[in-house]
């Protein structure tokens, strides 16, 4: 009988423990832990030339490096254009060729065989007048006459000095302003074609950046609008943590601390510093009846980078951060 009794209050004080230590625990406040996940830097290649995709050289999870081909876009209005350019620019070449080279030794010539010409038409003139001038000082001719052959003299001694213009002129070659003028639609013509050209590269679209592909948005021969995506680059070397804290807890995170986040995906805890801060929308406000306090909360988000590369990282990963 006194056995029973001793393990009845033994019961009763085991249960009065228990429901005490239940008590402390219910009162006690909750760790806070603090989720985030895994970002990092993600870059979408597109093409600025709209056109049908002729070849994508890559899929999701290739490792690319800079300069790597992603995929090409066919674009025969291009191609088409580009002709034109082409053969504007020959033109433009051709002319400013021509206005530098001047006129051609045959030309030369027979501009200056026309000036001979008139050379000699003008001394027979002068000699003829002479003639004519003595014998109406002599009285056997009529001034008229006279009169007709000064006139003819003097039109064959100017029409000399226009053919001798003519001569020079052919000579000289092409004015310096023409020569300027041409040179100008040449390298007006040379534009276009690099117009052309710089578009149609775009068409090629390489890797800026080395990284893994992370979405192919089109494939082949499916039509690309100008600037739309065909392409996701993610570059894991610039990853970062990210968090959502309620300002009440924003004391934690100075700029520059070094914090201990673990990240369950890898089983380990990882080094991150605090790079950014910056308050979310109102859309993100805790309102005072779930914040526990007497005003309302912002939400700030919170970037941390990693202190050293940690090629296991994955975009996506949880990060874990008890306080």
């Amino acid at each position: 009988m006194r056995t029973n009794k001793i393990l009845a209050i033994a019961a009763i004080l085991a249960l009065a423990v228990l429901f005490g230590w239940g008590l402390v625990k219910a009162y006690q406040p909750k760790a806070t832990v603090l989720q985030g996940q895994i970002e990092a830097r993600e870059y979408h290649v597109s093409s600025k030339v709209p056109g049908r995709i002729e070849q994508v050289l890559v899929r999701k999870g290739d490792k690319v490096a800079v300069g790597d081909l992603l995929f090409s876009v066919s674009s025969p209005e291009l191609d088409a254009k580009l002709t034109q350019a082409q053969g504007g620019y020959t033109a433009a070449k051709a002319l400013q060729q021509e206005a530098d080279n001047g006129a051609r030794s045959q030309q030369i010539l027979a501009a200056k065989e026309q000036w001979q010409k008139a050379k000699v038409a003008s001394e027979l003139a002068s000699t003829t007048y002479l003639r004519v001038e003595n014998l109406f000082n002599d009285g056997v001719l009529a001034r008229q006459k006279r009169d007709e052959a000064y006139t003819q003299w003097q039109a064959a001694k100017y029409t000399e000095q226009a053919a001798f213009a003519m001569y020079q002129m052919t000579e000289e070659g092409a004015r310096p302003e023409t020569k300027v003028a041409a040179a100008g639609k040449a390298m007006m013509a040379k534009g276009a074609v690099d117009e052309v050209n710089a578009v149609l590269n775009d068409s090629q679209m390489r890797a800026s950046h080395k990284g893994e592909i992370s979405e192919v948005l089109l494939f082949d021969g499916e039509l690309a609008p100008s600037g739309f995506p065909v392409v996701s680059l993610l570059d894991m070397s610039d990853a970062w943590a990210i968090l959502q804290v309620r300002e009440d807890l924003l004391s934690h995170f100075p700029m520059g601390k070094t914090i201990s986040l673990t990240v369950p995906a890898l089983n380990k805890s990882l080094d991150f510093k605090v790079t950014y801060v910056s308050p979310m929308g109102q859309y993100a406000t805790w309102r005072a009846t779930e914040s526990g306090h007497d005003f309302d909360m912002r939400t700030f988000s919170i970037e941390l980078k990693p202190v050293t590369a940690e090629p296991l990282l994955r975009v996506g990963m949880s990060v874990l951060l008890p306080l």
